[in-house]
This record gives C-alpha cells, sequence and structure tokens, in this order.
C-alpha cells in the first residue's frame, strides 16, 4: 500500500520511478522494495517520508474480520552522482548473485544475475534484480549502497551538529513518524507535526504532500535565527 502511494505521487508530480528490487511476503504483500525516483528536488521532497509507518485496517486476509495493525520502515536516500566520492573498499565488501525470483522474462529468471551487496562496517545490505545482466545488477546495487553510506555520514554529521547547538532530533531511527487508520475511524495522522487529514484514500492514492510541506515548514522554522 506504501508503495503504490509513493508510485502515485512521484505519476502526479510527473517524476519517473524505476523498481529497483522487489521481494514479495512469505504469505502475501511485499516484504521489502527499493524504488528510484528522478525529478526536480525528488530527494529533499522524499527525505521527510523517512521512519516507521503505522496502519490500523481490517485485515483482509484475516477471516474473522479483525482489525489488525501492522507497520513498515521507510528509507530514503540519494542518489549520488560522480562529483560526490564516497570511500568503499573491495575488502569491505560481500557480493552474492542469485536467481531473480519476479516477473522479467525468461533470462532473468534462468540466469543467476540478481545481485546481493553486504557492507561489513556498516551491516548496510542492498540488492538488484530488475536488470537481466549481473553487471547491470552490481552497477545498480553499488550506486545504492554509495548512497546509503553518504546518508549514514550525512546523519552522523548532523547529529555531531545537533549536540554543540544542544537541540534534540526530530526523528530517529525505528520511531513511528504517521498512522493511517482505516477502522473504526478514518484518518492519517503524522506524530511530528500534529496534521491530520481524515481522506485517507486521497492520501493512500498519493496526496502525500500536505505531510511533507507541512514536516518541511517545521524544519525551516526551526533553522530559521531567533529574532
Amino acid at each position: 500500500m506504501l508503495m503504490r502511494m509513493y508510485l502515485r505521487w512521484a505519476e502526479v508530480r510527473g517524476f519517473k520511478t524505476e523498481i529497483v528490487d522487489l521481494s514479495p511476503g512469505d504469505e502475501a504483500g511485499i516484504k521489502n522494495a527499493t524504488i528510484a525516483v528522478a525529478g526536480p528536488f525528488a530527494y529533499g521532497l522524499l527525505q521527510p517520508e523517512k521512519g516507521v509507518h503505522r496502519l490500523v485496517r481490517i485485515s483482509p486476509f484475516d477471516a474473522n474480520k479483525r482489525r489488525h495493525t501492522s507497520f513498515a520502515s521507510v528509507d530514503a536516500v540519494p542518489q549520488l552522482d560522480d562529483t560526490i566520492t564516497v570511500d568503499i573498499r573491495d575488502e569491505d565488501l560481500r557480493i552474492d548473485t542469485y536467481r531473480a525470483s519476479g516477473a522479467g522474462g525468461q533470462l532473468v529468471n534462468k540466469t543467476s544475475s540478481a545481485v546481493r551487496i553486504t557492507h561489513h562496517p556498516s551491516g548496510i545490505v542492498v540488492q538488484c534484480q530488475n536488470e537481466r545482466s549481473q553487471h547491470q545488477n552490481k552497477a545498480t546495487a553499488m550506486a545504492v549502497l554509495r548512497g546509503k553510506l553518504y546518508e549514514l555520514a550525512r546523519q552522523a554529521h548532523e547529529e555531531k551538529i545537533s549536540k554543540v547547538r544542544g537541540e534534540l532530533k526530530d526523528i530517529d531511527f525505528g520511531s513511528q513518524i504517521r498512522s493511517y487508520v482505516f477502522m473504526p475511524y478514518t484518518q492519517v495522522k503524522d506524530v511530528r507535526t500534529g496534521l491530520e487529514v481524515h481522506d485517507v484514500a486521497k492520501v493512500m492514492d498519493g496526496g502525500v504532500d500536505p505531510f511533507i510541506m507541512a514536516y518541511l515548514r517545521r524544519q525551516a522554522a526551526a533553522r530559521a535565527p531567533a529574532a
């Protein structure tokens, strides 16, 4: 549901999207997905979406029609160009190849073209299976890894600055940022800004901009010099 929401959001804005990796859940749904989004200020707009999202609804997989609460973690990392250098040592990497599990033609499923890269110092794992060749999948996975390592370094730098300024961080890794409630009432509430929207269907169809803009305005106000 979240993946569709962000794909619709990007479509409305005219952004280009590509599903880099998609792993189905054990029984239903999606275990994890990686999507590349290209458009003006795409990273700056999507960065506020980083965090844990909470969903409350009547599960379609429950024969007794009981209400269920589920969680999904969203991450946002920049796609770096060649002007930004990220030091990645070969000895720090483990590269595994495997057969892609999704659709994509005969060649994709019959050859070990999918690539999984593990960066041992950080514990970051990235994978790609959307391209037909192992070389292309490795290049895409490395690009994602570079972005994640850069984001990790940026966060560490911001934490140091925050300690010097004596400021509290607005969002920690793994914190809940938003709830999507379908039952017993309908509401989408952002925990950080307090913004509430009662048209859940509109939000899930890509209407995320009110939450993004509310968060960005809040951040801008917090960074503004005191009068």
